[in-house]
């Protein structure tokens, strides 16, 4: 009786021990520090950037008199490529910025006019435009629109050809995106106009009086900038 006594006595003794013990374990864990989850700063969109741009464009030219009237429409398109200069202002989640871009250009068409064969070419092309983007984080879809600047060539096969640099607009939008540190890349859509050009009369001898020559093109092109 006396030994079940006295291990009755030793065994709660024990189990006293070991509720102290995880008693102090809770405790303890309790008491740790815990480590607060990482931060991470949204994209800030605002600054100064350069960059590349390359694509294509294709849209219609038409040949007109007031002699003759339209003296022939037809397709053009071509490549374009060239350099981009910006800069942004992010507030909250609006992105409004000024971009710049002077391209290279390959595009042009040609067609039959009332029997003589007519050229339209483009050789460069620039725009000046605002933008107006949303960021979601990384990403932001923007408008954008402005002027657009290039120049105009006009040629009857075997009389001649006229160039003038011609002022229009352009209006389009897009979506850029952080890739790596400061590099971003876009891809956007413009539709540009720059009105009629004239090809005069020495250069149009076959219609016998000057002719107006419009451009209208559709440019898709993809860019990577680099944000200082």
């Amino acid at each position: 009786m006396k030994r079940l006594f006295l291990g009755s006595v030793a065994g709660l003794a024990a189990l006293t021990m070991m509720q102290s013990a995880n008693a102090a374990d809770i405790a303890r864990r309790q008491a740790m520090p815990t480590k607060a989850p990482a931060y991470f700063a949204p994209y800030n969109w605002s600054g100064f950037y350069v960059g590349v741009n390359g694509g294509g464009g294709w849209g219609n030219s038409e040949w007109t008199n007031t002699a003759l009237g339209s003296t022939g429409s037809f397709d053009i398109s071509g490549g374009v490529v060239g350099g981009t200069i910006g800069y942004n202002w992010q507030m909250n989640q609006f992105v409004f910025g000024l971009e710049g871009d002077i391209d290279w250009s390959s595009i042009k068409g040609s067609a039959a006019c009332l029997g003589f064969s007519c050229e339209t070419r483009n050789n460069w092309l620039g725009t000046a435009r605002g933008r107006i983007g949303y960021a979601f984080d990384r990403f932001m879809p923007y408008i954008t629109g402005g002027l657009a600047v290039g120049d105009v060539k006009g040629t009857v096969a075997g009389f001649g050809s006229t160039t003038d640099t011609q002022v229009g607009w352009t209006i389009g939008g897009g979506l850029e995106a952080s890739i790596a540190g400061p590099w971003t890349a876009k891809v956007e859509y413009l539709y540009v106009d720059l009105g009629n050009a004239s090809c005069n009369a020495a250069a149009c001898a076959a219609f016998g009086v000057p002719t107006d020559v419009d451009f209208k093109a559709n440019i898709v092109r993809a860019g990577v900038n680099y944000r200082f």
